[in-house]
């Protein structure tokens, strides 16, 4: 049975994603318990000590790491670059990409002891170009892209797959809220984004290293 780890596994993608690999053992990594089938370990995705202790938690009690799936992230809208707060933007680089290393640190080593593994995060589609008052965001969000290029040129001969998904906004309680006059039916269900992400998780996406993948919904 493939062990599963989901970083942010307590948001609306997390609970989606965790549906998606039913059957598997799915190890759930966040602050506070998601309402998942799985299993909860609190975990401080910014203290790397936090999620080595995670890791070395999973391995005691399935023996092994087969897929490591980055959901943690944030999104925030923000003044211009110019006036961009060093707040605002560590804020989002910690959320967007220093999870990503601390989750990195943490398992990859297990995946190379073990001879192979899958490595999925989540970038954003808006990451691709610029956008007013959105500097920190898309940075964050490139950044991790660049991270997910890289990784997978460094770990594809060691078995490991790395790749990204894309999407655009994701049609959450939370988003509808805060978009009350969007047409959500444009959005990007997560159960559609979870699906996306079991592909490039399972054998039949082996031959991907490093991919970027929109998902840009149904329109």
């Amino acid at each position: 049975m493939r062990t599963v780890v989901l970083t942010g596994a307590s948001g609306n993608l997390g609970q989606a994603v965790a549906a998606a690999f039913a059957g598997a053992n799915v190890a759930l990594l966040d602050v506070r318990p998601p309402n998942s089938e799985g299993t909860f370990i609190q975990t401080d995705l910014l203290d790397p000590k936090s999620v080595q202790a995670a890791a070395d938690e999973i391995l005691q009690r399935f023996g092994r790491v087969d897929v490591l799936c980055n959901l943690a992230g944030g999104f925030r809208m923000g003044a211009p670059v110019h006036e961009t707060s060093p707040q605002d933007w560590d804020f989002l680089f910690n959320l967007n990409a220093r999870t990503v290393l601390h989750a990195a640190k943490a398992f990859v080593p297990v995946m190379l002891k073990a001879g192979g593994g899958k490595i999925v995060n989540v970038g954003a589609y808006a990451a691709q170009k610029g956008a007013a008052r959105m500097g920190a965001y898309i940075a964050s969000k490139s950044a991790l892209i660049r991270l997910t290029e890289t990784m997978a040129a460094e770990l594809r001969e060691q078995n490991i797959n790395v790749n990204c998904v894309l999407p655009t906004v994701i049609d959450t309680p939370e988003n509808r809220a805060a978009m009350p006059h969007a047409d959500p039916r444009k959005w990007v269900a997560p159960q559609d984004l979870a699906a996306v992400i079991l592909f490039l998780a399972s054998d039949a996406a082996r031959a991907i290293h490093g991919a970027a993948l929109p998902v840009t919904g149904l329109s």
